[in-house]
């Protein structure tokens, strides 16, 4: 893929795969919810990943779909993480793209454990991932076998 290809695949990419390092250097790698802005990822997120990101910037992001060989899409970036505090337009803009991904996916506050909400009624972190330069992309629909 192209570098506009690769982003505009991840830009519509559902779940993305977000790869921090623990203090041992173990990679972990967890499925999220994102934005992509001026070819950025935001999360908004809480938990161990954000101390993650606090202790070692080192990052990857891979956005992938197909199910059979021949359909085969992915995109995996890497680069620096950090935890930011956006501007009110970017928390604008991103609370719009996220809404605008995953608004038909989310459980209703109403139907979650008290536990569950009280978790998720706290604030996030926003972590912004800067990749660096080098896009690895592959796209089995090129292959002509579909």
């Amino acid at each position: 893929m192209s570098d506009d290809e690769a982003w505009d695949f991840v830009e519509r990419g559902h779940t993305g795969i977000f790869t921090t390092l623990r203090r041992d250097g173990v990679p972990i790698a967890l499925p999220v919810w994102f934005a992509t802005l001026d070819r950025r990822i935001y999360l908004v997120t809480r938990g161990k990943k954000v101390r993650r990101v606090a202790h070692d910037a080192r990052a990857s992001f891979l956005v992938e779909a197909g199910e059979r060989w021949a359909e085969l899409q992915a995109v995996h970036l890497t680069g620096r993480a950090s935890i930011i505090e956006p501007s009110a337009d970017l928390t604008q803009r991103i609370a719009e793209q996220m809404a605008a991904k995953y608004s038909a996916f989310r459980t209703a506050a109403k139907e979650m454990p008290a536990a569950t909400k009280a978790h998720y009624a706290k604030a996030g972190a926003t972590i912004e991932l800067v990749p660096d330069e080098r896009i690895v992309s592959w796209d089995n629909h090129h292959l002509g076998l579909a």
